[in-house]
């Protein structure tokens, strides 16, 4: 089966420069007009931005699930169980500051900062979601190499 979309978010603080962020995330989707940023405020007031990925065309978002590269996609597929959810979405979170430094390094959440993934998988009725997941984390470790 195939990616039906995927995502990436991320936060930077006023004190942040943001664009370092969104070029890091282009280069990570290979897409600049997929990424979006958004100025807001957080609850106590402070500035922050919301910077956003989105490829919502399967075959491009196949080839960034990709671009994670050979060994985190073996990690997620090996906790996929965990990642998997009952909407048939991938959850994922790169380290950022190695993201900028341009090294994905898959992280938990908690203390550091991190670039959020998410995948929603293609699954029909009769399919199995955890296969489907599989075949396309199998599929994504194919065009990694």
């Amino acid at each position: 089966m195939a990616v039906h979309q995927l995502t990436w978010r991320a936060t930077a603080s006023g004190l942040e420069d943001e664009m370092i962020l969104a070029e890091a995330l282009a280069t990570l989707v290979g897409d600049e007009e997929a990424v979006e940023i958004e100025r807001t405020s957080s609850y106590h007031g402070s500035f922050i931005h919301m910077v956003t990925a989105k490829l919502t065309r399967s075959g491009p978002a196949q080839k960034a699930l990709a671009n994670i590269g050979k060994e985190n996609l073996q990690v997620i597929l090996s906790e996929l169980v965990t990642r998997l959810d009952e909407t048939n979405v991938i959850h994922f979170r790169l380290d950022q500051s190695d993201l900028i430094s341009g090294i994905l390094t898959l992280s938990q959440p908690g203390g550091q900062a991190t670039v959020k993934g998410q995948t929603k998988i293609q699954v029909y009725p009769g399919q199995d979601p955890l296969e489907e997941a599989q075949i396309t984390i199998n599929n994504a470790i194919e065009l990694s190499n």
